[in-house]
């Protein structure tokens, strides 16, 4: 089922069974992925493909880690509790997330591949190693593990 199917039948399910803050996560993604069709004047042609709408549900899940760290060092514990809530919420939409061992492994193979080393390299091995991962892998542990292995 496409992912925007996804998205309306579980608005109406989240309805119907009171969830007020399900509905306003998923009303929120929906209105991010129109806001994408209109920017990339798709909006007539049935909106982005579906790869494209899991990288603005990526970009949005992003975006409430971003916010519950901010939280949390601002002392609001509470207000941090629902991003987290609502990154958990998309994250059911996107796929499974690559395990540390499997990054690890696909950054070294990326290494190899290129040869590369030292810092002016990072920026050439994220690029691949985001197009190889896609959307299982988060770009700030992608580059954490790049950092580590180049000894950045």
């Amino acid at each position: 089922m496409a992912i925007r199917q996804q998205l309306d039948d579980d608005v109406k399910a989240a309805l119907l069974a009171g969830e007020s803050m399900r509905v306003e996560t998923l009303r929120g993604l929906k209105s991010a992925i129109l806001y994408a069709d209109v920017a990339a004047k798709k909006r007539d042609s049935g909106g982005i493909p579906d790869h494209e709408v899991l990288a603005v549900l990526a970009k949005e899940a992003k975006k409430r880690q971003e916010s519950a760290d901010l939280y949390v060092k601002g002392g609001r514990q509470e207000l941090a509790d629902k991003e987290l809530a609502e990154k958990a919420i998309i994250y059911k939409y996107l796929p499974e997330q690559m395990s540390d061992e499997a990054l690890g492994a696909l950054v070294d193979e990326v290494i190899k591949d290129q040869g590369a080393e030292g810092v002016q390299a990072m920026g050439k091995v994220i690029g691949a190693v985001k197009s190889k991962a896609g959307n299982t892998a988060d770009g700030s542990k992608i580059a954490q593990f790049v950092k580590e292995r180049l000894g950045a």
